[in-house]
């Protein structure tokens, strides 16, 4: 009888904290698309991640939002490519940091377990393409471009200058399709937490604290 009550204790523990695992999950998780295409559009660079034969390769790649859909560009040739022609399958993620958050910011109980940092994170799973295409090719160096050098003073990449780079440029893309967003702003504390952060970032004032603070109050619920 001892045995079968301290069975029961732990898989009723078990499901507990599983429930507290999947409740924040849905605290921090954001589905608004215009915010989600915001941080994609604003980010210089993602981490593309591939593998083959059981080996994971990842790798920083600047990329450009062009609607439901990534541009990624890079050589014809190398390792990024060999693993994309075996095994499409890649999943991408983009991380925007805001203020770390020191132990003390929140609790006074001298544990480091409270220390933490906010964040925006986007991960992007699905299959790469290749892209043959010379007009989309074009297409899609010349969105990459816009993003990168928004003023301009470059000859537009339709001129014929450029085909012979371009037709030597690997042009991918990956559908935005299956997508997780999470922004994490301390919406998960009570009120005096909460509010005991906000302090802390006030009297550091750095510049990224004064942002945060905005971005926590517009997310707490």
């Amino acid at each position: 009888m001892i045995q079968k009550n301290k069975s029961f204790f732990k898989v009723t523990a078990f499901k507990k904290e599983a429930k507290e695992r999947k409740k924040l999950k849905q605290i921090f998780e954001i589905t608004d698309k215009e915010m989600i295409n915001r941080v994609l559009d604003d980010a210089k660079y993602g981490t593309l991640a591939i593998c083959r034969d059981n080996r994971p390769y990842s790798l920083p790649i600047n990329f450009v939002r062009v609607e439901n859909v990534l541009y990624f560009h890079g050589s014809m040739k190398g390792k990024k490519i060999d693993i994309l022609k075996e095994n499409p399958s890649a999943s991408f993620s983009v991380v925007e940091a805001y203020s770390m958050i020191q132990s003390y910011f929140s609790s006074k109980d001298n544990l480091a377990c409270p220390a933490t940092q906010f964040f925006k994170s986007i991960i992007i799973d699905g299959k790469i393409e290749f892209i043959e295409n010379y007009d989309e090719k074009v297409a899609a160096l010349s969105k990459l471009m816009e993003k990168l050098q928004p003023e301009g003073k470059y000859k537009a990449l339709s001129d014929e200058a450029y085909r012979k780079v371009i037709n030597a440029t690997a042009i991918f893309k990956l559908d935005i399709k299956d997508i997780r967003a999470k922004f994490k702003f301390g919406q998960h504390l009570n009120e005096d937490r909460f509010d005991m952060i906000i302090k802390h970032l006030e009297d550091r004032g750095q510049e990224i604290d004064i942002t945060t603070i905005k971005l926590m109050k517009s997310l707490k619920n």
